[in-house]
């Protein structure tokens, strides 16, 4: 017999997860509580999605494409739209060009979506959204929708639990990043600083950490030259600059274009070398103790509170010190934490946590066919996958998401979700037709663990339900469920 589950262990699964469901509940019971959480923290490699899910991945048009053929694809398809003469013709040509670009970002949001709800290792696709926020791109920024999906596949996911300083560099390295603040136009003499500004305030240690504009400004001088190219021939170089020359996939380092000379960093002299000096200043920043410190206050405000407790924060930084910024470390001191364990519950979902919470519990592990219905609720939400405009990413403070317009938001959205189908079981082709589909949220689940956490006030207003679908709207509607 498995064992009963506590109030802790539910609110566990919930916090660690997109969001508790009857399945979750069954491995967690099967391999025990500590087994559960080092396979969430240090996932297998062998960690799938369902067939169901996988197969939709795997059918979408931009699954077999890298970024490279993504971005010449659609490149040519630009230039091609831009050199048509007839006013009404080229604007046509630009119109399907631009929703070209967005249905691949549509199909990229598809795979988040199906990956959230449905893979096994629940902790890494959290902390994927949560570091797509951290080293935020915006999609509408020149090509970013293209190469967006790849992005977050390559860059984020890839290095979630990771090590901090691997993260770091995969972001540098990335042309949808190096596109969105502009690292792709800084060159020697033509000095542009958004990169190296974004990255010592918002990816590494923060505002008010001590570094100074001279930093952003030396910074800069050395991350001249890291770039994109599309073309399919590289760059004629001087003999002695071309072993210097890097390039992989659109990823380019431009010898040409960079600044030689000697910087001061920090304190730290960097002679003018290459790209070796982006590493060097990589080293550097991920090992300061402003960053250990940002990056755990972000990670605890993420999971615990709007204000984390400072004693929280200086256990969790120690061990971004101690362990040279791996991620499943910093996390297991969070999770093992008291101060953890007395957020338990009292976390005010975002929009993306409600609504990913909401489905996950409403179908557990039955497969969507259609994510455009939660994209549609998340946009209405105002936090849309790929869409915060500024590089500090979505805000994580309750304060953001629990004004009266978002509530009533949620609660159409909670009725859409505990009514009916929504369009989730209605496949993309045109001649689809919705498949039955039923939310239960009063089910094996919700008597035998979550009715246990509900206040009287809510169980009375449940108590007043005229139907399983009213039912299901007022219990996702509850304040039990938005936290």
């Amino acid at each position: 017999m498995n064992p009963a589950l506590t109030a802790r262990d539910i609110a566990l699964i919930d916090a660690v997860t997109w969001g508790v469901t009857g399945s979750t509940v069954q491995a967690f019971q099967a391999m025990g509580a500590e087994t559960w959480l080092q396979a969430q923290l240090r996932p297998p490699a062998d960690a799938r999605l369902p067939e169901a899910a996988q197969k939709q991945i795997n059918a979408l048009p931009s699954a077999q494409k890298s970024a490279l053929d993504l971005a010449a694809e659609f490149d040519a398809q630009g230039h091609a739209a831009n050199q048509i003469k007839d006013p009404d013709q080229k604007a046509a040509a630009q119109h399907t060009f631009q929703q070209a670009m967005t249905d691949i970002a549509h199909q990229a949001a598809t795979r988040t979506i199906l990956r959230a709800l449905y893979a096994p290792d629940q902790l890494r696709e959290r902390m994927t959204w949560f570091w797509f926020n951290h080293f935020n791109v915006h999609q509408y920024k020149a090509n970013v929708r293209v190469l967006v999906g790849d992005y977050e596949d390559r860059a984020i996911r890839a290095h979630a639990l990771g090590r901090f300083r691997d993260l770091l560099e995969a972001t540098v390295r990335h042309p949808a990043m190096l596109r969105y603040l502009d690292n792709a136009d800084n060159a020697a003499g033509h000095i542009n600083e958004n990169y190296a500004r974004e990255i010592m305030e918002l990816h590494t240690m923060g505002v008010g950490s001590g570094y100074t504009q001279k930093d952003v400004e030396e910074l800069a001088r050395i991350l001249t030259g890291v770039g994109v190219d599309i073309k399919p021939e590289n760059p004629k170089l001087k003999p002695e600059l071309q072993g210097k020359f890097i390039r992989v996939g659109l990823f380019e380092f431009n010898p040409a274009r960079h600044d030689f000379g000697d910087k001061v960093f920090l304190g730290h002299v960097i002679k003018g070398r290459g790209f070796v000096e982006v590493e060097e200043v990589l080293d550097i920043l991920s090992r300061e103790p402003a960053t250990a410190r940002h990056i755990s206050r972000e990670i605890a405000t993420y999971f615990t509170s709007d204000d984390p407790p400072s004693t929280l924060i200086d256990r969790m930084a120690q061990t971004f010190t101690n362990t040279d910024g791996d991620i499943a470390s910093v996390l297991e001191t969070l999770f093992r934490a008291p101060e953890f364990t007395a957020s338990l519950g009292k976390r005010f979902k975002d929009p993306t946590r409600y609504v990913l919470s909401a489905v996950r519990l409403a179908y557990d592990d039955k497969v969507i066919l259609n994510s455009a219905p939660i994209q549609n609720w998340l946009n209405r939400l105002a936090e849309g996958l790929y869409n915060h405009q500024t590089p500090d990413g979505y805000p994580m403070t309750s304060s953001a998401w629990n004004g009266s317009g978002q509530m009533m938001t949620r609660f159409e959205i909670a009725r859409q979700i505990g009514s009916n189908s929504a369009g989730l079981f209605k496949s993309a082709e045109s001649d689809a037709v919705d498949k039955p589909a039923f939310p239960l949220l009063e089910n094996a689940l919700y008597f035998g663990s979550l009715n246990r956490m509900l206040g009287s006030p809510t169980r009375a207003a449940l108590d007043e339900a005229v139907s399983p679908q009213d039912w299901n709207t007022l219990f996702l509607s509850s304040p039990e469920f938005m936290n």
